[in-house]
C-alpha cells in the first residue's frame, strides 16, 4: 500500500486536531471547573458551517463572515471550542457586571470567568498548533455560526472556530 501526500495529510490532520483539543482541555480553568466543549468538524458538517457563515454574512450584512467561510472551504478540518453557560459561583465577584451569579443567570448574562477560561484554552490550542507547524486562525465568525447551528450543544453560549490547513502557504493571511 502507498499513501501519498493528500491522504497522509488528511489522516494526520485529524489526529493533530485531537491534540489541539487535548491542549485546550488541559489549560487552567477558574476554580478547577471545566465548562469547555470541543469538537472536530469536517466533511458535510464543515460545509454546513461554512454555508451558515455565508447566510449570516447576507442576513446581517457582515461581509467578513463570507471571507471567513472561504477559509473553511480550504481547511479540511475545523476545531470548535466553546464554553457552557454556567457561572463558577465565586462569592463577591461581580466581574460580569451583575451583583451575583443568580442575577447573572436570570438576566441571560455570561460569566466573565467562562470567557477568560475559553481564551486561555484557545491560546493553548493555537500554541500547540504552532508547535506542530499547522496553519490556523481563530475565527469568531465560525464560532458564531456553530452556536446558531447548536453544533456544541444547547448550553454553549461562547464559541470560536479554529480552521486547520497543511499547505505551502497559509490560506489564513493575505485575506481580502
Amino acid at each position: 500500500m502507498i499513501k501519498l501526500n493528500e491522504e497522509l495529510q488528511h489522516h494526520t490532520l485529524h489526529e493533530l486536531a485531537r491534540q489541539l483539543c487535548v491542549a485546550a482541555r488541559t489549560a487552567p480553568k477558574a476554580r478547577g471547573l471545566d465548562f469547555l466543549t470541543t469538537a472536530i468538524v469536517f466533511g458535510a458538517e464543515k460545509d454546513r458551517l461554512a454555508a451558515t457563515m455565508r447566510e449570516i454574512a447576507r442576513r446581517d450584512g457582515v461581509a467578513f463572515f463570507e471571507r471567513d467561510a472561504g477559509n473553511l472551504d480550504v481547511s479540511p478540518v475545523v476545531v470548535l471550542l466553546g464554553s457552557r453557560r454556567e457561572p463558577i459561583g465565586l462569592p463577591h465577584c461581580g466581574y460580569c457586571g451583575f451583583s451575583d451569579c443568580r442575577e447573572l443567570m436570570n438576566s441571560g448574562g455570561i460569566c466573565a470567568f467562562n470567557s477568560g477560561d475559553l481564551g486561555i484554552a484557545l491560546g493553548s490550542a493555537v500554541s500547540r498548533a504552532a508547535d506542530l507547524r499547522l496553519d490556523n486562525r481563530i475565527l469568531y465568525s465560525a464560532g458564531k455560526a456553530a452556536l446558531e447551528l447548536k453544533m456544541l450543544g444547547p448550553n454553549v453560549v461562547l464559541a470560536y472556530g479554529l480552521p486547520l490547513s497543511v499547505s505551502s502557504k497559509s490560506p489564513f493571511f493575505d485575506r481580502k
